[in-house]
């Protein structure tokens, strides 16, 4: 019966842990546990090839280690704060237009969030260190906060789901493209970009529909905006600046012409070290900094891996192909809604897009070869599937990180404010154009 299949239960096991709100590390030893035992291994054959597909994680999870080094030293340069109280005292020059000023806020935010996965590869780590600064700015202009919230989860969502360069590079390459031709479609990362063109049409109208749902002022109560005190180890002089662009651009063109973003992070770690702005005997400390904000998502990789490599040993994938290929009866609209639901699901549970491609590679690419899905047709739902869920699940990190910072003061809720606009404004429009791009390529 289908509903004893073993990767069905598996990934359903997934999915109810991380709603439950059980650690994702847990809940995917747990569903490959489960899945194992009901594929026929005995739980300690079940272990060992757990612990066998944990190697396959290992280069993402370093990737992620290094780059929290990098932006670890980026933040210790000072330059966030200096850019930051830049930004302020522009915003309140007295001959400022309030539309001009909102305008450019927009622009340096969401620039910066875009930043933050490819070219300043710090991901989350820029919203506590520049926002909270800016809320007392935000409140002076009538800044809706939940526009905010979801420019800076466009840009980081967008900027890793189609630039492929930092984070992009380990979402496209390192994690979409692998689990793709692992399980037998045989692409070029040119080819996975030109897949994940649609869903990323889905993000662009989704952040036009933010810009006008939160047009209207919103008021915030400034004397509840208290003082954040902004961790700084040291003033950012001229040096810090010139030695961190320089960094910031070998960083850059490491990543280009080695095309690896764990040469790239170290590249631009070292040249901190070498000039000066991260020093010997504080470089321990900043790299141990560096890991211990990108461990978890380093942990979940490394769990997603060896979940996967359950999933494929138990063989009970090509049966749950076959039962989804014979439910929708060859209808590519509803296989391709079906397969876009379920991510939603998944993603939202636990709450990652790089976690979710390990869980469903395994199963939608055989579904989309089963019902004549082209190569591009079947990256595109691949990659929306993975995508959508990360605006909007309480447990992303992108939406715990865009919280961080503009609930500072309190006045930001995580759920009505971060999660639910995102969901509402970027799900709806990713789901509607992977559909277009699935019926399309």
């Amino acid at each position: 019966m289908i509903l004893t299949n073993s990767v069905l239960a598996a990934i359903g096991c997934v999915l109810i842990l991380a709603l439950c709100r059980v650690n994702v590390v847990i809940a995917l030893t747990t569903g490959a546990f489960v899945g194992g035992i009901l594929g026929g291994f005995s739980p300690q054959k079940t272990l060992e090839i757990f612990a066998s597909g944990l190697g396959g994680g290992a280069n993402i999870a370093l990737s992620y280690g290094i780059l929290g080094a990098f932006a670890a030293a980026v933040a210790h340069s000072g330059v966030p704060i200096w850019l930051s109280r830049k930004i302020i005292a522009f915003v309140r020059r007295p001959h400022g237009k309030p539309i001009f000023l909102k305008a450019l806020m927009f622009i340096l935010i969401g620039g910066l969030a875009i930043a933050s996965q490819n070219a300043i590869p710090v991901h989350i780590a820029f919203i506590p260190i520049l926002i909270p600064p800016l809320l007392e700015v935000f409140a002076e202009l009538q800044i809706d906060r939940r526009l905010v919230g979801n420019l800076i989860s466009f840009g980081i969502i967008f900027a890793y789901m189609w630039i492929p360069y930092g984070f992009g590079s380990i979402f496209l390459e390192s994690i979409l493209r692998t689990h793709l031709v692992q399980n037998g479609l045989s692409v070029s990362l040119k080819e996975v970009m030109l897949g994940m063109t649609f869903p990323a049409m889905g993000m662009m109208v989704g952040l036009l529909l933010s810009f006008y749902r939160y047009r209207k002022p919103r008021d915030y109560s400034c004397t509840k905006i208290r003082s954040i005190q902004m961790c700084e180890e040291k003033p950012c002089t001229r040096r810090d600046m010139i030695v961190s662009s320089l960094a910031i651009f070998g960083a850059l063109v490491v990543q280009i012409v080695l095309e690896s973003t764990i040469a790239s992070a170290m590249a631009g770690f070292l040249i901190f070290t070498l000039g000066g702005v991260v020093g010997w005997r504080e470089s321990d400390n900043v790299v141990t900094q560096g890991f211990k904000m990108m461990s978890l998502i380093a942990f979940i990789m490394i769990a997603a891996s060896g979940f996967s490599a359950v999933l494929r040993a138990t063989g009970d994938t090509q049966a749950l192909v076959q039962w989804l290929s014979e439910a929708v009866h060859g209808n590519s609209l509803l296989a391709a809604c079906g397969m876009l639901s379920v991510g939603l699901l998944i993603t939202m549970g636990i709450g990652s897009s790089f976690s979710t491609v390990p869980i469903i590679a395994g199963i939608y690419v055989p579904l989309c070869l089963e019902l004549g899905f082209s190569p591009l047709a079947t990256i595109c739902i691949v990659g929306a599937t993975a995508v959508i869920g990360d605006a909007g699940s309480p447990v992303s990190d992108t939406m715990l990180g865009v919280t961080s910072g503009l609930n500072a003061d309190g006045q930001h809720d995580h759920i009505w404010d971060s999660c639910v606009p995102a969901f509402i404004d970027f799900n709806l429009p990713v789901i509607a154009f992977a559909l277009l791009g699935a019926l399309w390529l």
